[in-house]
């Protein structure tokens, strides 16, 4: 079953975040993914821009309007994502506990919805 792993945190903490501590960060994705490579979980994952750079979209009554930024304030923000595919929900979370921004955020894992 393939299920999403969106990661959140603090895109101020990430801002404030020593040079040393953030290539270590970045040392621990690389590893992490390599490791849900080899295991065969990995279908897909990457990071995202700052929420700054989204656009949100809304559409009614045949009518379009954009706003810049996310939908909501919130205290952590979608920073990034893996697909994997995974046995169970047991399994998936097994592998989400070791996303490395599960130590400083949250991991949000949802199944995908097949429509076949």
């Amino acid at each position: 079953m393939k299920y999403l792993c969106l990661i959140y945190g603090d895109e101020s903490a990430w801002a404030r975040m020593p040079k040393g501590d953030m290539g270590k960060m970045n040392e621990d994705y690389g590893s992490f993914t390599e490791s849900i490579r080899g295991s065969g979980h990995y279908l897909g994952g990457e990071a995202l821009q700052p929420t700054t750079t989204a656009t949100t979209i809304r559409a009614r009554n045949g009518a379009v309007t954009t706003t810049d930024g996310p939908f909501a304030e919130t205290k952590e923000q979608l920073g990034g994502f893996y697909l994997i595919e995974a046995r169970d929900l047991n399994d998936a979370i097994q592998v989400a506990s070791r996303i490395p921004g599960a130590r400083t955020g949250s991991v949000e894992v949802r199944p995908i919805l097949s429509f076949s």
